[in-house]
């Protein structure tokens, strides 16, 4: 089984988060699973986490076994477009009243949705809205 993981996951693990030990545990247990994967925009969301640089971040995926995965294909970037589309749409339709999300947010969303089994994540609301079809974890 292959985890699609968000950066938030190993953000929280770095900072402390209370939510930490809950995702050191997920973590670990989609690991007994199978394999875990970060997309190229989470590896780049990690590099701007606080007190992070880019060894650090490659020194801790190298070291967990995470795989952080650089190809992303048309197709990702093509559900991407479409679900990012369709979001847009609904939050002029609320007036702004629904949380703004970023299309970084999508673009994890889709590589997850395309290319993985399942995703890793603590923005389980956001996804579930506009990845109704991914399996959270």
């Amino acid at each position: 089984m292959k985890t699609a993981v968000d950066a938030n996951i190993i953000s929280a693990l770095w900072t402390g988060e209370p939510s930490s030990r809950h995702c050191q545990e997920a973590l670990e247990e989609a690991q007994r699973h199978g394999t875990l994967i970060v997309s190229a925009p989470v590896f780049c969301e990690l590099h701007a986490c606080p007190g992070v640089t880019g060894e650090m971040v490659v020194r801790f995926l190298r070291d967990t076994g995470i795989v952080a995965d650089f190809q992303i294909g048309e197709h990702v970037w093509q559900e991407a477009a479409i679900r990012f589309a369709r979001y847009a749409i609904r939050r002029r339709k609320s007036r702004g009243a629904s949380p703004k999300r970023m299309l970084v947010d999508f673009v994890v969303g889709s590589h997850a949705l395309l290319l993985t089994d399942c995703l890793l994540t603590l923005d389980k609301e956001c996804y579930a809205r506009d990845f109704p079809e991914l399996k959270l974890m």
